[in-house]
């Protein structure tokens, strides 16, 4: 069962399933954990709570992008060590 917190006033237990059916028609490939409804006279604000899905982050190294370097070789492990990198206020530092 999907919590549902009902705050500002009282809405039918049908009411709840439809806002509950709705969104996972409309967020199909997403997994809902919960939902706010926040009651305002005669409208709602709902608020879906999902499950978090893990993602790779992708970088631009040395002209390719990629996840992670452990499929490098040792030639493009040492390009990577060797390059100039730039911190935030766009000062050049080496490192080694």
């Amino acid at each position: 069962m999907i919590p549902v917190r009902v705050t500002g006033g009282k809405i039918s237990a049908q009411e709840q399933e439809a806002y509950l059916n709705h969104a996972k028609e409309k967020y199909p490939d997403k997994q809902i954990t919960g939902i706010d409804i926040a009651v305002d006279g005669d409208y709602v604000d709902l608020h879906y709570h999902f499950q978090p899905v893990p993602f790779e982050r992708i970088r631009r190294i040395t002209g390719y992008l990629v996840g992670t370097m452990d499929r490098w070789n040792n030639a493009k492990k040492a390009e990577e060590a060797d390059r100039v990198k730039h911190d935030l206020n766009g000062k050049m530092e080496h490192l080694s």
